[in-house]
């Protein structure tokens, strides 16, 4: 394993934090897969858990705001990428906009499950987040995205998420979507009086939509299936995630 160097600028007081951390992987001559990199700066740190397995652990508070951190994933032809993180992310508030850019490409043929533990927004926090995957032919992802509207008893900081997939370098979704905005948490058309969102991307195609309480299986034009859901906490939105993945996988 390599360790970057952090870079930053001084906010209000404190250091603004720049990392990056890369995870990329490789087929061996037998066919199994091996983690050919694997790349830390706090306080993005990796850790292999497993032959293709890969879990973030935080070794620093934040992001803050002002903080931008980054993340590579490059999943080889015909191997196998899961990763994962050891605990929740806590978005703290600060000087200044954080920002958290998760790249990946998944060659063709491989497979990965990007399934971190949910993004809490604490109160007052101005974060966005954003993720750009790059399927090639063959190529299949699960990723699943989960944001809680706060910690115990605040309101939800602000958050801007957008998730841009391609294959072969078209279009297969785009989405964006925005948490903390007074005139849109309220509203009954958009979250009400939920406490947690949570979209899950897969590119096994449900052959038609489905609908249970607090979720939806949508397919996509292309072949891929967006699952939606709305929780009262992260627990129930985990739950009404996973039954939205099986009814997909299924069909």
């Amino acid at each position: 394993m390599t360790t970057r160097t952090v870079k930053g600028r001084t906010t209000g007081g404190r250091r603004a934090m720049r990392a990056s951390a890369a995870v990329a992987t490789a087929r061996a001559a037998d066919g199994r897969t091996v983690i050919s990199r694997l790349a830390s700066a706090p306080p993005l740190t990796l850790r292999q858990t497993g032959p293709h397995t890969v879990h973030l652990v935080s070794t620093a508070a934040g992001p803050l705001g002002g903080d931008h951190l980054a993340l590579d994933l490059d999943v080889a032809p015909r191997t196998t990428l899961e990763l994962g993180s050891v605990a929740a992310t806590l978005v703290l508030p600060g000087e200044g906009t954080s920002e958290l850019l998760v790249t990946a490409r998944v060659g063709a043929g491989a497979t990965l499950r990007f399934a971190p533990e949910p993004t809490v927004l604490a109160a007052g926090c101005d974060h966005r987040l954003l993720v750009r995957l790059a399927l090639e032919a063959d190529a299949s992802a699960l990723w699943r995205e989960e944001i809680v509207f706060g910690r115990h008893g605040e309101a939800s900081g602000r958050c801007h998420a957008r998730f841009d997939a391609t294959r072969d370098g078209l279009p297969l979704l785009r989405q964006e979507f925005t948490v903390g905005d007074p005139d849109l948490d309220g509203s009954s058309a958009v979250y009400g009086s939920a406490r947690c969102v949570g979209t899950t991307f897969l590119t096994a195609a449900a052959k038609e939509a489905a609908v249970a309480e607090g979720v939806a299986v949508l397919p996509l034009a292309a072949p891929g299936t967006l699952v939606s859901a709305l929780a009262a906490d992260a627990v129930q939105l985990r739950a009404r995630l996973e039954w939205g993945e099986r009814t997909a996988a299924s069909a």
